[in-house]
């Protein structure tokens, strides 16, 4: 949605603000105030943003013969409307195995993580079978099997953009913080551990700040994920470290192979991301809660989805520091 609306130059510069932001964060020592951003605040945005990741799939799984997507919710699942009678069968048919798959082997072998197997299997069927399915490689070309340079990015902000890229490099810290953390607290509550909420900001900073330096983009932890990673036997950062070498030895030895992934399967992956993000049963219980929880819930969810993030992310913390308030001068009555 950023690099929509301001190209990656403004993806860039709003990414290395808002790691200068975290590391600040850290360093002031303003982890700690996790605990006062209401949970309804907090599950409606990811919720929200587990739907924008869900509809930016359509797609790719269904193989939609369109251009790119507009990025506005309701215009884009009206193009994909008109879009939808040339769904092409290959493809679907693709996207919907590797997502059974994925399902069975949660179900099933859940201690194998469930992308891995489901990506494999749909590559070299698609491979050996030679379907007519758009890879990574048929839209991108080959990924490259080296690392970039480091290279500081232009700081051109582009007319008129100055406001918006400002406010974006603050949703960005926000939504990076909020997430690590609480990644974070659940992993504490998995293992029995405790996090330094202060030094988390900071690392979240520093790799975000360089991953632009290598032409990346903005990166936070995953609940899900390391929920995952915990379930299968993880117990120190040793685990995520791991983790990042072993892309780093797929992208440098195996980037002709893993070019050759269906974009439809990658699609399959990302819906489940999205459908772990949403948190459903937290959402769907929080609906029962007082009407001033259930209000912040709704107010995100639907800014979120329908108008913007950064407004959600503004009038949400507006309605829950008046929540706040609310219920202190209750108390002391």
């Amino acid at each position: 949605d950023i690099m929509q609306r301001t190209g990656y130059e403004g993806l860039a510069i709003s990414t290395l603000v808002a790691g200068i932001l975290l590391i600040l964060l850290g360093i002031f020592k303003l982890g700690s105030w996790i605990k006062y951003v209401p949970y309804p605040l907090i599950t409606g945005f990811t919720t929200g943003i587990a739907v924008i990741i869900f509809s930016s799939q359509i797609k790719d799984f269904l193989g939609l013969n369109m251009g790119v997507p507009p990025a506005d919710f309701v215009d884009k699942w009206a193009a994909y409307g008109a879009a939808f009678p040339s769904i092409h069968l290959p493809t679907l048919l693709l996207g919907a195995g590797t997502l059974a798959m994925i399902l069975a082997v949660r179900k099933w072998i859940p201690r194998i993580p469930w992308a891995i197997p489901a990506i494999i299997v749909a590559t070299l069927i698609s491979y050996f079978l030679d379907l007519p399915v758009e890879t990574i490689q048929s839209k991108f070309g080959q990924i490259p099997n080296q690392l970039p340079m480091p290279s500081f990015p232009s700081l051109h902000i582009p007319a008129g953009k100055l406001t918006e890229i400002a406010m974006d490099a603050i949703t960005i810290a926000f939504l990076a913080g909020i997430e690590s953390l609480l990644s974070a607290v659940i992993a504490d509550g998995m293992m029995g551990s405790r996090h330094k909420s202060n030094c988390e900001l900071i690392g979240q900073g520093v790799a975000n700040f360089f991953s632009i330096l290598f032409g990346g983009i903005p990166a936070t932890g995953a609940i899900a994920r390391t929920a995952a990673n915990i379930k299968n036997g993880a117990q120190t950062p040793v685990a995520g470290m791991v983790h990042a070498a072993t892309l780093f030895a797929i992208i440098l030895f195996f980037a002709p192979i893993v070019s050759q992934i269906p974009l439809s399967a990658l699609a399959a992956v990302l819906i489940m991301v999205a459908w772990n993000m949403s948190e459903i049963g937290h959402f769907i219980r929080l609906l029962k809660a007082p009407i001033g929880d259930m209000t912040i819930l709704a107010v995100a969810f639907l800014l979120t989805v329908f108008v913007d993030i950064t407004v959600a992310i503004s009038l949400g913390m507006i309605l829950s520091s008046f929540l706040f308030m609310k219920r202190m001068s209750e108390y002391s009555k």
